[in-house]
């Protein structure tokens, strides 16, 4: 039995994998522990090990990778047409061998483990960020139920909660006001947690080389920097800025038949925690870029001209997305004049 490709369904616990033949035949139906399926890797002569880029996927691929395997990840929206009739998890592990050997498709770089840490520390704080703003909210409702409007603006609650008397405060019961001491110090906690990942997304970013190629782009700071080089390394797998525009999510979704195009709003397929981080970071940069006498100033004019700002706020993460293919392929900085082919197309 010689298996050319061998797809393989990842589950928590249990996984289905296909192999096939050189011809496309299949020759093996199995299902396994996820364990098990490092072992039957290691008794396989070298071939193509293909499975979806899902949770786990990236520690099972280098299992595979070291012992030889050409290990292909693929975005399940890629393999889903290829399920043939009622879905299971053998026909699953069947499409994704089938998808593999296509020679347009489009494949998942398998990221070390110092990106995945750096993915996870992300998600941690993006989390807590979440919570402190379901707080915030929740405090602003309790103090709105007892007719207490506070302005708009974090810090402006954040002041109102801190006033030393209870004098420029409205009469609350002490219940609640014990309980908004309890919510406030939780708040406090969870700053210096966010504070805490800050500060750690700083000191990589100083130290690693392509962060502090990314953090020459306007827009671009710890954060973003960390983050992208996190989930796309030196961006090897896009063959131009484009197409890591295209993966986030930035560019114009399209409903074209009949030879006649039709442009609607932006796909926001891919990474939404890249993409709104670059959506942010371009927000900040706006107003210095469209004052700059550079090639980029003269576009976000003359976009602003004609598009409402936050239409020219996305346009300039699209932009900012292909300036960060450049600076990663080139391995220079973004003041580079070499780069400004990029920043005009």
């Amino acid at each position: 039995m010689q298996i050319a490709v061998l797809g393989i369904d990842l589950g928590k616990n249990s996984c289905s994998v296909v192999g096939l033949d050189e011809r496309g035949q299949v020759v093996l139906r199995r299902r396994l522990r996820r364990e098990s399926v490092i072992k039957l890797g290691s008794t396989l002569p070298t071939c193509i090990m293909a499975m979806e880029a899902c949770c786990g996927a990236h520690h099972v691929g280098r299992q595979l990778q070291s012992q030889g395997h050409d290990v292909r990840l693929m975005s399940p929206e890629y393999v889903r047409p290829h399920v043939k009739a009622q879905k299971n998890d053998d026909r699953d592990a069947e499409g994704i061998a089938e998808v593999a050997t296509r020679p347009t498709m489009r494949f998942v770089e398998i990221k070390e483990e110092r990106q995945l840490d750096m993915q996870t520390l992300h998600r941690a704080r993006d989390r807590l960020v979440g919570e402190r703003t379901a707080l915030i909210n929740q405090l602003r409702a309790i103090l709105l139920e007892r007719g207490v409007t506070v302005p708009q603006g974090r810090r402006k609650l954040e002041i109102w909660l801190d006033l030393e008397t209870d004098e420029e405060k409205p009469s609350l019961s002490r219940r609640t006001m014990a309980l908004i001491a309890d919510m406030r110090a939780q708040w406090s906690e969870m700053d210096r947690r966010i504070a805490a990942f800050d500060d750690e997304f700083k000191a990589h970013a100083r130290s690693d080389q392509p962060c502090r190629l990314l953090a020459t782009i306007p827009g671009i700071g710890p954060l973003n920097a960390t983050a992208l080089v996190a989930s796309v390394g030196e961006a090897q797998t896009f063959g131009r800025g484009r197409d890591l525009a295209a993966w986030l999510g930035l560019v114009p979704r399209q409903m074209t038949t009949g030879g006649k195009p039709r442009l609607l709003g932006i796909t926001k397929r891919g990474n939404g925690y890249l993409r709104k981080m670059l959506i942010h970071g371009a927000r900040a940069a706006l107003p210095m870029l469209s004052k700059s006498p550079t090639a980029l100033g003269d576009w976000l004019r003359g976009l602003l001209g004609r598009a409402h700002k936050n239409k020219a706020i996305v346009a300039l993460a699209a932009k900012l997305a292909r300036i960060v293919w450049a600076v990663l392929q080139s391995g220079r900085p973004y003041k580079d004049n070499s780069l400004d082919s990029v920043v005009q197309a």
